[in-house]
């Protein structure tokens, strides 16, 4: 029992103050909620136990706000945003929640009084399991700005009880375990009992006398709603990201069997239906992996969409006649990249089978209401599903997809005679014979209204490249909107010292919903009483950085040297690979210099971190390599006061928190025309670090915004990467002498005798399969490292450094959530602000 909790709460009455702004009564309240809401043992009031009380106590201010809010949404019935996405990555809620209600100083006063401290009760918080990377961060990015700029608007997604995976680190490598965040129970979700909807697998399409049809049999399983709060920042608009969990009924267990022994089959359709919200991504090598996923994005689906028109209904009762023609200006649906497609034939199915509708009349409803984002250009991730899994799991879709498709191809007949040869690769059926498979990015092109990309560059490629012909059709059809982030986790809350000074400097806070404001303090950018209290700040940051480093890898890093971070999903693409190879070339440097021309350089800590998923094999060597570089150079007494390796396990956004505002430098060094976007390099930037970075994603516009100056450029240009590669297949290529080097030193056993010849073996020869170097790491592997040597320089001037990262942090004004989702809202959704009076 901890005595400075256990003593404390005994001072402090348990009373119920649900809504009270003063530090005494917000700690009666959570004193309350230890003794009459227990989840532990009594007398027990330790820092797991005050983090349940105190998020409990926080959830009573937000469910009031929370019912307010839908309240009003129910009265004054404006069009709705409904945003689908298979991932969230939220963070923790307790810092984010009491900081958007503004209630931060009255929570630390009160946790005081109850012999706790808030920066320890805030550790106790899991991070939720529901996403992965950058399209599960940006989600929920938006979902904060929805909330913030009181617009109609909600999130669905599906409550994975495992996540992807936890990481940890050992000698073999990464290694993979169940995410344990429900392990107890999260205190920010509310179970609705009431709002079930029924989703079916599998069954048969029946044809009615009537000619409708209607799809029976299969099995069936129980969507249940969990809602979890999302507060705006000082508003009191709180709005719902709605999680589906999947259940089977107590009628659904077959009692006979089970007391005849054959548990197993007396539980089937629980375990199946378990088995739907477990994972985020399983793996799909199998023909189960691959119908398991399709469940999970037909179930998001069709739970989604029975809960949209339900409520769609509910705020039409007692209010005279109405048309289902309404339901566009009423209903917005954005899919957050392919994996909510099937949105698009379930609504028709919807609408034709249970409302009765003819076909033009459903079209044109699901058409006026859906609207896709696209989120990649790899072709791989352009998701195709097998046809004969489709019609397996879905038949009835897969008939209504058969005709949107037959239409289309009428349609272009018609009207577009010139674009007959191109239908091979415009259809949505793909009817190859070895592999007959559903293109759902094509899908989602012909029927939703408006189709996005999410950076300028990317936006422009999909017009020229990927879906120039649908372009040639509908003009109008395709937009940007260059992603954001939120400014008040990724900068408010996460750097408190830094953001103190920007609002002391530029006298006003008015720019965590304003970001724009920050372009003042070029002004100050120069102005050394304000450049010695940023670096103050940030050296804050990075000495934090350095402890937590030290508690999770038991590496000591020095906060004087140059604080270098990667942090991403693990993919070669994202070139973690050019990264560790620049570092092994740098040590072996620094082994060949003498003392005194070691102390010439810049001391610096490479920091790289991320999950590389379970099955692909490459992402996992390079993780194995990182930490075979640093169990060696951290360990070189000869070198490591200049240089430290180190991977950063588990990588989630509670981590992110604590890297980007320690940071200086950052790498999102993709191969250009490669990152759609990336939404990371916005929030380092934010926190006056400086980018070294290709041309790619929203690098492009970054470094539009804060000066090229400030912004250390290299490699190839997406217009040049077709070229490259074709004079790579030529043979024409000649690898950079340090390259070789840096290859030959891992092979020639200096980080042990794991074998990397197979992952080195992907940067050489021309071209084959897993060969060819498809992503460019060896050509731009010299302006990789004459970028650096700049770097390098530009460090050792202190006053040049810091006024370069003041501009980062000026010119970041565009990079806000805020305005990337007042576009949505104007430019696609054409809804408006709903503000609770």
């Amino acid at each position: 029992m901890a005595t400075n909790g256990k003593s404390a709460t005994d001072k402090v009455p348990a009373v119920a103050n649900p809504l009270s702004e003063k530090p005494e009564e917000i700690a009666s309240n959570i004193n309350y909620h230890a003794l009459f809401n227990p989840h532990f043992s009594p007398f027990k009031f330790e820092p797991e136990q005050a983090f349940f009380a105190t998020a409990e106590s926080v959830r009573d201010r937000l469910i009031k706000q929370w019912n307010e809010t839908f309240l009003h949404y129910h009265k004054v019935d404006p069009k709705q945003t409904y945003y689908l996405s298979m991932e969230y990555l939220q963070g923790r809620a307790l810092t984010n929640a009491i900081g958007n209600l503004n209630i931060q100083d009255a929570y630390a006063d009160a946790l005081n009084k109850l012999g706790h401290k808030l920066e320890e009760i805030v550790e106790q918080e899991k991070d939720a399991a529901l996403g992965n990377g950058g399209l599960g961060r940006l989600a929920s990015c938006f979902l904060d700005s929805m909330a913030t700029l009181n617009l109609p608007a909600w999130g669905y997604g599906l409550r994975y009880k495992y996540g992807l995976f936890k990481q940890r680190m050992t000698k073999q490598g990464q290694e993979e375990s169940a995410e344990d965040w429900l392990e107890k129970f999260s205190p920010w979700e509310v179970v609705r009992h009431d709002i079930v909807f029924p989703v079916r697998f599998f069954g048969r399409v029946e044809v009615n006398p009537d000619g409708f049809r209607t799809w029976v049999g299969g099995e069936v399983v129980q969507a249940l709603a969990y809602d979890v709060p999302i507060p705006g920042y000082k508003t009191k608009n709180t709005i719902s990201l709605r999680l589906w969990e999947a259940k089977a009924c107590a009628e659904d267990f077959n009692l006979f069997q089970f007391n005849d022994g054959q548990y197993e089959s007396a539980a089937q359709l629980h375990s199946g239906a378990q088995q739907i919200c477990a994972v985020l991504y399983p793996g799909d090598a199998t023909e189960n992996g691959k119908l398991l996923r399709l469940k999970q994005q037909f179930f998001l689906c069709s739970a989604s969409l029975q809960d949209i028109i339900l409520r769609f209904k509910e705020r039409r009762s007692g209010k005279g006649s109405w048309q289902w023609s309404e339901f566009p200006s009423k209903v917005a649906v954005q899919l957050n990249d392919t994996h909510p497609t099937l949105a698009i034939p379930e609504l028709m199915r919807l609408l034709m089978d249970d409302e009765r509708l003819g076909w033009d009349e459903a079209w044109d409803v699901t058409t006026r209401t859906i609207a896709y984002t696209n989120h990649t250009v790899l072709p791989e991730a352009l998701e195709k599903w097998s046809q004969a899994v489709m019609w397996k799991l879905l038949p009835r879709h897969m008939e209504i997809i058969e005709e949107i498709e037959k239409r289309f191809l009428a349609m272009i007949n018609a009207t577009r005679p010139d674009l007959e040869h191109k239908l091979p690769s415009m259809c949505i059926l793909d009817h190859n014979p070895q592999k007959p498979v559903v293109r759902m990015a094509n899908l989602c092109v012909v029927s939703a209204h408006t189709v996005n990309g999410v950076a300028q560059l990317h936006s422009d490629i999909l017009k020229a490249e990927l879906f120039a012909d649908y372009v040639s059709i509908w003009p109008t059809k395709f937009q940007n909107k260059t992603n954001g982030i939120t400014p008040r986790r990724w900068l408010r809350f996460c750097s408190p010292e830094l953001s103190n000074i920007i609002t002391t400097w530029l006298k006003t806070d008015q720019w965590v919903t304003n970001l724009d404001l920050l372009s003042s303090l070029q002004n100050f950018a120069d102005n050394a009483d304000f450049q010695n209290e940023w670096a103050s700040a940030k050296m804050a940051n990075k000495q934090r950085l350095a402890q937590y480093i030290l508690r999770v890898t038991g590496v000591s890093i020095d906060p004087n040297s140059l604080f270098d971070i990667q942090v991403k999903r693990i993919h070669e693409y994202k070139r973690q690979l050019l990264n560790i190879l620049g570092a092994i070339y740098r040590y072996k440097k620094l082994k060949e210099m003498s003392p005194e021309q070691q102390k010439k350089t810049t001391p610096r800590t490479v920091m790289i971190g991320g999950k590389a998923f379970s099955t692909y094999t490459n992402a996992k060597r390079i993780v194995k390599l990182v930490n075979d570089v640093g169990a060696v150079v951290n360990h070189d007494p000869e070198v490591n006061s200049y240089l430290k390796v180190v991977f950063v396990p588990n990588y989630n956004v509670s981590v992110a928190e604590m890297l980007i505002p320690g940071s200086e430098l950052s790498q999102h060094i993709s191969t250009a025309g490669m990152e759609a976007s990336g939404t990371s390099n916005m929030k380092f930037a934010l926190n006056g670090c400086l980018i070294i970075g290709t041309l790619d994603g929203a690098n492009v516009e970054i470094r539009e915004e804060i000066g090229e100056e400030n912004f250390f450029l290299f490699g190839a240009r997406a217009d040049e990467v077709p070229r490259l590669r074709k004079e790579r297949e030529n043979g024409v290529f000649k690898p950079d002498p340090r390259f070789e080097e840096a290859k030959q030193y891992i092979r020639s056993g200096a980080f042990g005798s794991y074998d990397y010849n197979p992952l080195l073996d992907s940067l050489e020869g021309n071209s084959g399969y897993g060969r060819g170097d498809f992503f460019l790491v060896g050509h731009d592997f010299p302006s990789y490292m004459d970028a650096q040597a700049r770097v390098d320089e530009a460090y050792k001037d202190r006053k040049r450094w810091l006024k370069m990262s003041i501009l980062s942090t000026a010119g970041c004004g565009k990079f806000s959530s805020d305005r990337t989702i007042a576009q949505y809202a104007k430019e696609i959704w054409n809804i408006e602000e709903c503000r609770v009076p």
